[in-house]
């Protein structure tokens, strides 16, 4: 029972103790202060510029990262208004592509004929005799063991066009 007692009269010592009176004049007037502060601004959100897509229109001419065909201007060749790309023949996958990126690798040799190997464009493709490569009209005219011979139609830039001969030569193991 005295254990009782003791224990009634500490709790109502510490509940006593928690109502502390009710002045908060001190935290009224901070908060009164707070509020007559001038209140700020927030900037409107920036105006969203659509996006303006682009075409691009010069596909078809040289890249320019590729370096310009060079022609020396004193025996510039005067090119033939009878020389010119067919350009109602449709054109192969591997005239989509630069001759500079192809690399002949090595050679084929069956029942129906001969075939080179060229590695670019992805891959390892086989081509022959009549196929076209590269972006300038190239037509393979010739496949030996170690080169493929090919005629390039190039615009001469006075309207006419030339034909230049290319070789890829048989790349070396190293």
């Amino acid at each position: 029972m005295i254990l009782f007692r003791v224990l009634l009269g500490l709790s109502i010592v510490m509940v006593s103790g928690c109502g502390g009176g009710g002045d908060f004049s001190d935290l009224q007037s901070y908060m009164d202060e707070v509020r007559a502060r001038p209140k700020g601004e927030i900037e409107p959100l920036p105006k969203f510029q659509p996006y303006e897509s682009f075409a691009y229109s010069a596909a078809a001419l040289r890249s320019p990262f590729q370096p310009p065909v060079k022609l020396e201007v004193a025996d510039r060749q005067k090119g033939s208004k009878d020389i010119k790309p067919d350009e109602t023949r449709t054109k192969q996958f591997l005239e989509g592509f630069n001759i500079e990126s192809f690399v002949m690798v090595g050679t084929l040799a069956n029942d129906t004929g001969s075939f080179a190997l060229v590695n670019g464009a992805g891959g390892v493709h086989r081509v022959r005799v009549g196929d076209y490569l590269g972006r300038n009209h190239g037509r393979i005219l010739g496949i030996d063991e170690s080169k493929i011979d090919v005629i390039e139609i190039v615009p001469d830039g006075e309207g006419g066009w030339l034909e230049r001969p290319r070789s890829l030569s048989l790349k070396e193991r190293s």
